[in-house]
């Protein structure tokens, strides 16, 4: 995998290269064209949580977001890979109680809050993390919506043949221009995870930020998702979060979503781009950086904001004591 890629992004310290973080990208217009490219984006790869608001198609489209009066703010934690913060969880709790569920009916299992402060909180209130927690759970619970809506069971409702997963699979295999039998592996929440080229995965997100050939009813449906992510930034990540605060920092409409091993994905209505890079090595912190930068190279991050995301641009790396040593940066010779 590594010798395919090229360099994109380098750690270094002392003013020498420490590491280095091979990868590739795909930036695309909603008609599959290239904008910008590099490395293998053809070899499929596995978005994990950077594709949740392909999973979450079937939730509008189906009309079950109707049916159980889904706010933006819901629609948006269905697409959501959350800190497990009090709003994120009372978010995810609010819809389940309205579709006459609990916390026990989601599959995603628990997990303490990814936000430290948040962690801290549930510890000293004595209180053990439960699934309402899982970043995954506002999915899941979107997950749950369909299944109700479509009179299917609860019960198995993330298994791959389950009547919510096969909606699941249409929807991204229609959106990312693959054949209908994806194959899959299994996410850490327990949902199947399909493997997807990054040029297909960046086309999906390409014909979201510019719906206007697909279907009206798909075309209205990822609109809604997109602008519902738009609006609650914080629902989608949460606090300090990269996602968060570059759609903070980002042109309006702009949606920034992260997955695990070093995925990210981005939708730009305007200009009507599609982005998806993957980090070899899985790397988090190369990730965000090559999408900041990404982002930037398209001037999408707003100029009155650039110093609120200067850290994703260039992360600073300090010791111990906080005293400046190196960097993490774009390499200087990506294209």
């Amino acid at each position: 995998m590594s010798a395919a890629n090229p360099v994109l992004v380098e750690v270094l310290r002392g003013g020498i290269v420490e590491s280095r973080h091979r990868g590739a990208y795909a930036v695309v217009d909603g008609d599959g064209r290239l904008a910008a490219a590099a490395g293998d984006i053809e070899r499929p790869v596995f978005p994990r949580s950077s594709m949740k608001i392909l999973q979450a198609v079937p939730l509008v489209e189906s009309g079950a977001a109707d049916r159980f009066a889904c706010t933006a703010a819901e629609l948006a934690l269905a697409c959501a890979s959350h800190n497990g913060e009090e709003a994120h969880v009372a978010t995810a709790a609010g819809l389940l109680a309205r579709l006459g569920l609990g916390e026990g009916d989601l599959a995603c299992g628990a997990h303490a809050p990814s936000h430290g402060p948040a962690a801290k909180a549930l510890a000293a209130r004595g209180e053990a993390p439960c699934r309402l927690h899982n970043n995954c759970s506002g999915k899941h619970a979107g997950f749950l919506t369909v299944a109700r809506h479509l009179g299917a069971p609860v019960a198995g409702y993330e298994q791959r043949r389950h009547p919510v997963q096969q909606a699941v699979f249409e929807a991204v295999a229609g959106l990312a221009g693959q054949a209908a039998d994806l194959p899959y592996g299994i996410d850490g929440c327990a949902a199947p995870n399909p493997a997807l080229p990054l040029h297909g995965l960046a086309l999906a997100m390409a014909r979201i930020a510019a719906p206007a050939g697909l279907a009206p009813g798909r075309a209205a449906a990822v609109t809604r998702l997109r602008q519902a992510m738009a609006a609650h930034p914080f629902l989608v990540a949460g606090s300090g979060r990269a996602c968060t605060r570059l759609m903070q920092a980002a042109r309006p409409g702009t949606v920034v979503k992260v997955g695990a091993e070093g995925v990210f994905i981005a939708i730009a209505p305007d200009p009507g781009l599609g982005f998806a890079l993957k980090i070899d090595d899985g790397g988090t912190r190369a990730a965000e950086v090559l999408i900041a930068r990404l982002l930037d190279r398209f001037g999408l991050i707003r100029d009155d904001a650039r110093a609120t995301v200067a850290d994703l641009l260039t992360t600073p790396l300090a010791n111990w004591g906080g005293t400046p040593v190196g960097e993490i940066r774009i390499a200087p010779d990506w294209t």
